[in-house]
């Protein structure tokens, strides 16, 4: 297993950490990503530590605390031996307070989050997404309570625009905060939005990135394929996409495949591991969060290590899945600048 570090902080991290929102399966949201329960959990994490991945993800909202719980009953007795990552921002419930970046909710969600998971701090702390109602002072102050008091090592944030993320790395730096190491973001061959803002900012900020959804919900697994039904045993078919509001052109997916197709046959990998390879070689990115249903599809992310496409490979997998960026994006494409070079910031 490589390893990175994360931004510009000291820890290092995976290339490849494990997502768990497949356990618990609290709600029909849920059940549609998995249902694994604490035994099958468990046999997971074995399987991850065998490989390196010592880093697991989960979330708070993730069936309403039941992956944390489940999660902390896995790594039960080995709590050194792991890095944990959770996140807190979207409701709990319907009281008028229990959710958000405000100090009331955040100091109690870290302590409702500590307590399910069983352990005494929690290694990565994200804000879940951005909250506009809180001002960002009172987010940071009080995410700052929280390492003084020994209960988060680092904190990060997730889904956030670049003025939110910049303006949050204004204000640690303003009043000697801990900063965001970290931004867990949306980021795949499908999707590449992240290129436009997020990734020239975190390269100059050194923050690195988290990528979650990195098969953009199973759609570059090779299963959708042109003229052939969507399959009826997907996540997204089943309604447990994370992907929202997202329409993907089915077209430049098909072609993605086909390009994923020929590369599997060069490479002797599947189109999983092919995608997330090729994210593995982009700037600034630290870390993707593999999830599994089963043993199966764990052993095969895990197989994502290990090799590298080649820079041929790479360039034919930029150029089928490139897309016009928004504006003003396109407009600064006409200047060579140092932002958007390819190279990788800082040491590995």
């Amino acid at each position: 297993m490589e390893y990175r570090k994360l931004g510009h902080a000291g820890i290092r991290v995976p290339v490849l950490s494990f997502g768990t929102g497949t356990f618990g399966g609290g709600n029909e949201f849920f059940k549609a990503w998995g249902s694994t329960q604490a035994a099958e959990a468990t046999r997971l994490v074995d399987l991850c530590l065998e490989a390196g991945v010592n880093l697991f993800d989960t979330a708070n909202v993730y069936s309403a605390g039941i992956s944390e719980e489940i999660l902390g009953q896995a790594i039960e007795g080995r709590r050194n031996r792991v890095l944990i990552s959770t996140k807190a921002t979207f409701p709990m419930s319907d009281r008028l307070n229990d959710f958000g970046s405000s100090r009331l909710f955040l100091i109690k969600a870290c302590e409702d989050s500590l307590e399910r998971l069983g352990v005494e701090h929690i290694d990565i702390y994200h804000m879940h997404g951005f909250d506009a109602n809180t001002p960002v002072e009172e987010t940071l102050r009080a995410l700052e309570h929280l390492v003084q008091s020994g209960k988060v090592r680092y904190i990060a944030c997730s889904n956030f625009s670049g003025w939110h993320l910049m303006k949050s790395l204004s204000v640690s730096e303003r009043y000697g905060w801990s900063r965001y190491v970290a931004h867990q973001a949306y980021y795949s061959l499908l999707h590449r939005d992240y290129e436009w803002e997020l990734m020239p900012l975190a390269i100059d900020q050194q923050v690195g990135t988290i990528v979650w959804s990195p098969l953009s919900s199973g759609k570059l697994s090779g299963k959708y394929r042109r003229g052939k039904p969507h399959p009826a045993n997907a996540r997204v078919a089943q309604g447990g996409n994370p992907v929202l509001g997202i329409a993907a052109d089915d077209e430049r997916l098909y072609a993605i495949v086909e390009v994923l197709d020929e590369l599997s046959q060069e490479t002797g990998k599947t189109h999983a591991q092919v995608a997330l390879n090729w994210l593995l070689q982009r700037p600034t990115v630290a870390n993707i969060i593999i999830g599994a249903r089963n043993e199966e599809q764990l052993k095969e992310n895990l197989g994502a290590v290990g090799w590298n496409l080649t820079l041929d490979q790479v360039q034919r997998l930029d150029k089928v899945s490139e897309v016009l960026p928004a504006y003003p994006y396109w407009h600064q494409r006409q200047f060579p600048m140092l932002n958007t070079a390819p190279a990788l910031y800082g040491e590995r």
